[in-house]
Parts: C-alpha cells; structure tokens; sequence
C-alpha cells in the first residue's frame, strides 16, 4: 500500500487525502494548528462540488445553500450592472462556512490527523520520504504533498519565491440573516466602486451572511486582528445605504492584508509534490482559492504517483485564474469614469474582460 504524508489539514489537505484514501493510499496528516481551522464563508464552483460528490461528500452540500445568481452592482446606487446564473440541480454552486466544509473532511479522512506539529523538513532518499516534525518524530512515506498554504514549509524546500503583497487588507464577518431584512442577499452579490468591493452571500442555509470588504492599504496588518465596525463604516463612507447597512449589522470585523505569490518554476520534485496555496496562492478576487484546491486533490488522487502529469494537467488551469484574481485588484476597482463605464457596458453585455478577471 502507498503511503502519503500530507502537510497540512486545511480544505487542499483534508480533500487530498480523502481522494487518495478512496484510491487505497493510506495517510497520515500532520497540521501545525493545534485545532481545525475555522474561518467565514467560501465559495465551491461546479466543478469543485462535482468532485466533493465524488468523492462521497454530497451530505454536505445538501447542507449547503445553493445561490443561483451573481450580481455585480453600482457602489453608490445600488444599481445592477450584470447578473449572471450559478451551478446547475446535478452541479451546484455552493455557498457555505468554512468550518463545515473542514469538519465533513476530517470526518472523512480514514488516517491518521497530528495537530499542532510542524514540518520542519523533508528528506527525499533512494527507500522514501522521510517528514521531520519540530518535536523530533519522523514519519516516513512513499510521497509527502505539501497542503500547507502561502507560507509552506515544504514549498521551501522547492525554490524561493517570495510572498508579495497585493496592495489590499480585507474585513470579513458573518452576520445573522434575521438581522438583515430586506438587506439580506439571496444570491452572491459584489459591488464595485473606486479603489475597493464588496461582497455579501448566503451561508448557514441562508441563515447567515457573510460580509468581505475589500480595501487599499499601503501597508498590510502584521496579522489577523479583530477590528471595530466603525472602522469599516469610515473606510466605506459615501457608499449606498444597502453596503453600509449590512456593515452596521456586524458585531466587529477579522482584518488582514491580501497576499500571493508569483508561479513557482516546479510544483514537484522526487517524491515531494505541492497542492493548494502551497502550489499556486491566489488573491480571493475570482473566488476559486478553494476550489482550484479541491480540483488539485482530484488529479492527483488520479495517478498519485506521476506528479509531472498532475501538474501539467493542472498548472495551465490554475495559472490563467490566478492572474486573473491579480487582475482583479484593478478591474473591480476602477475610478469613475470612461474605463469604468466600459467595463460596466462589457459586464452588462456578458462580455469576458480582457483581463478574465471579472467574469
């Protein structure tokens, strides 16, 4: 039997090794965390719930809710510039905490889950691969993947290529649905305005909202940090009463800077392959962080052995998403004016951006 060594329990991880698992690989997890990761709200595309029903996790997307549209809106009047339809009966577009997600795999996951150790390196030999944790254990394998996100250890060890900052921090808060009224969305809706967005969707089974507000900042949060909503109230004057309504409904807010990571030159070496934001960070602009990682589990549970198949399959699609999320950072944000207006008459007519981002 294979045996995997997987770094890191967050979705990319967790779904790894739950679609190796059903292959007949038997894997041991190893999470710095000393808990599962928590978090606000995410977005699954089709073709990441397609896999998850796959892979025998359809309970909880029935448990998810399901919007069936995007808008993307004026800043200042509430005005729709574009709708366009998600998901499908048999492939849905889902909307759900993170936690959910996170507790479903690990409650799917057949091996063995360390947490709070950490990778402190890998040593790839002629009779396999050996993990270093910092309290000295040494598991050993026949592959380790590295699932352990922007700031992975393993990836390290690949080549150096710096974290970039993208120029924006975020605020994040999940809200009762009761609280909202007729302020409550029921599809995903993005508005767009100068210099920031923001974005409100359903979660809970629509009895709870999650909040996501983007804005620049020249120098990111040294770290996660709880902030008051008065704070995002004044980072978002002059914006419709619909935006800051929603932000008048939070308790406080969770602040952090936006951050990714230029194309590594390989995902793999040896016996050593990367997956999720260890392999190819993005900013959360184009909502595919989590998906992208739950396609990657899927090719590579495929043939778990032929790691330059799995990312020649996988770099050309997660590559050209990527960029666009980047680009995002521009096109949600234009000032008003002529470049603005024309983006907004492309969106209204379904016309892709030349960027791909928005789309």
């Amino acid at each position: 039997m294979t045996r995997a060594i997987v770094i890191g329990a967050g979705i990319a991880g967790l779904t790894t090794a739950v679609a190796l698992s059903r292959t007949g690989v038997h894997c041991e997890i190893v999470e710095r965390r000393t808990c599962p990761a928590g978090g606000g709200g995410l977005q699954l595309s089709p073709d990441a719930t397609s896999v998850l029903q796959r892979l025998g996790l359809g309970t909880v997307l029935r448990d998810a809710t399901r919007p069936r549209t995007r808008e993307l809106r004026r800043w200042q009047d509430n005005s729709v510039i574009a709708r366009t339809g998600l998901g499908s009966p048999d492939a849905p577009y889902c909307t759900m905490r993170r936690t959910t997600l996170v507790r479903a795999l690990l409650a799917a996951v057949p091996g063995s889950v360390h947490f709070g150790r950490r990778c402190a390196g890998v040593i790839d030999h002629a009779g396999g691969v050996v993990a270093r944790l910092d309290d000295g254990t040494a598991l050993t394998g026949d592959i380790v993947v590295g699932a352990d996100g922007l700031h992975s250890s393993v990836a390290a060890q690949l080549g150096t290529v710096p974290i970039r900052y993208s120029g924006h921090s975020v605020y994040r808060a999940v809200i009762p649905a009761g609280r909202a009224g007729r302020l409550a969305p029921s599809g995903v809706v993005v508005w767009l305005g100068p210099g920031q967005h923001c974005v409100a969707y359903p979660i809970d089974d629509g009895g709870s909202i999650n909040l996501v507000f983007t804005v620049p900042a020249a120098v990111p949060p040294s770290a996660v940090r709880e902030v008051e909503t008065a704070d995002v109230l004044r980072a978002y004057d002059n914006w419709h009463p619909a935006v800051r309504g929603l932000i008048a409904l939070a308790d406080r807010f969770d602040h952090h800077g936006l951050f990714d990571r230029a194309p590594l030159p390989a995902w793999h070496r040896g016996r050593v392959v990367l997956v999720g934001d260890a392999a190819h960070p993005m900013l959360p602009f184009v909502a595919q962080g989590a998906a992208q990682a739950i396609e990657d589990a899927a090719v590579l549970a495929g043939n778990p052995h032929d790691f330059a198949r799995f990312e020649a399959e996988r770099r050309p699609r997660v590559e050209p998403i990527a960029a666009a999320a980047r680009d995002g950072a521009v096109e949600y944000h234009l000032p008003d004016g002529p470049a603005q207006r024309e983006r907004d008459r492309r969106l209204a007519a379904g016309t892709r951006l030349a960027s791909g981002a928005l789309r």
